[in-house]
């Protein structure tokens, strides 16, 4: 029976650059390597596996044979891993941060995420913070273009690639509408809500671009911001989803009511604690990921 050989990191950098770049000559420039020293590095990691991993007969960009698509899948675990070993040791290294940017999603609870904030001021008085507010996908957009080191996001979070995640927790969003409105009288039929205005929560992020989020009217008014959707359901301009901790003052005074919608009776937002795979967070906001996870959010 043949053993492979143990190939080295950089082999297995050479080959997944080449899938990446489309040539070995593009691999070449990208790791400011010759294009011979490309092909003789492929030809080694070839040798290692006992494996042809590219056709380059009848083609001008190698392709994967199917013993290389095989390779690719693990190559790509590999270099993940050892990019995380990387990171976790250079974040070792440094220390502590003199900084730390944070981007939560709007749906969260102010009064936590104020309790956090100031429980971090004190337990790392000289690291400076850098928060940033959005919506949706706008959240994970920030950490993956490092903006953001960590995030506190909904559950978009969970569909992209290169993302950690740690569940934090959760809060309702339930249908409400100024007193006055249409739909705020008694018991609806099913169906109600599309014929009227829907106010709908967007984002700046192409993440979503394209998808909605329990959107059931034909008839929406889409907005950026939650404190405007708030003020214009208190206007009586449409209705909408909103999440409990933040409308509660205004159910107790009556400015809002909660809607008897058979068919959308409330929704569960979902919370996850988020970083870049191959940035993993730093002792402050790891700090700050644990504590949030160390509290329920369910309402």
């Amino acid at each position: 029976m043949l053993n492979p050989g143990t190939p080295t990191y950089d082999q297995l950098r050479i080959f997944l650059t080449v899938i990446e770049t489309g040539s070995f000559a593009a691999a070449g420039r990208q790791l400011n390597r010759a294009t011979s020293v490309i092909s003789y590095g492929i030809a080694n990691l070839e040798a290692q596996l006992g494996l042809v991993l590219f056709d380059r007969e009848g083609t001008r960009r190698p392709t994967l044979t199917p013993a290389g698509q095989s390779v690719l899948a693990e190559a790509h675990a590999i270099a993940e891993g050892m990019d995380g070993l990387r990171a976790k040791v250079k974040g070792l290294l440094q220390g502590l941060e003199p900084e730390v940017s944070v981007a939560v999603d709007v749906m969260l609870p102010s009064t936590w995420l104020g309790n956090t904030l100031n429980a971090f001021s004190r337990e790392f008085p000289t690291v400076a913070l850098r928060l940033h507010v959005e919506a949706l996908g706008a959240v994970a957009a920030h950490v993956l273009n490092g903006t953001a080191m960590i995030g506190v996001s909904g559950p978009l979070a969970a569909e992209i690639e290169g993302i950690e995640r740690v569940s934090l927790g959760s809060v309702p969003l339930v249908p409400v509408a100024a007193p006055d409105h249409p739909l705020a009288r008694g018991k609806l039929r099913p169906g109600a809500g599309r014929e009227h205005i829907q106010l709908v929560l967007t984002d700046r992020s192409p993440l979503t671009a394209g998808r909605d989020f329990s959107v059931v009217s034909d008839r929406t008014w889409r907005l950026a911001d939650l404190g405007a959707k708030h003020a214009l359901l208190r206007e009586g301009i449409g209705w909408g989803h909103m999440p409990v901790p933040l409308i509660e003052p205004d159910l107790m005074a009556g400015t809002l009511v909660k809607l008897d919608m058979p068919d959308h009776t409330g929704v569960t937002y979902r919370f996850d604690g988020i970083w870049r795979r191959d940035a993993p967070p730093g002792p402050a906001a790891n700090w700050l990921i644990q504590r949030f996870s160390g509290k329920s959010l369910e309402c």
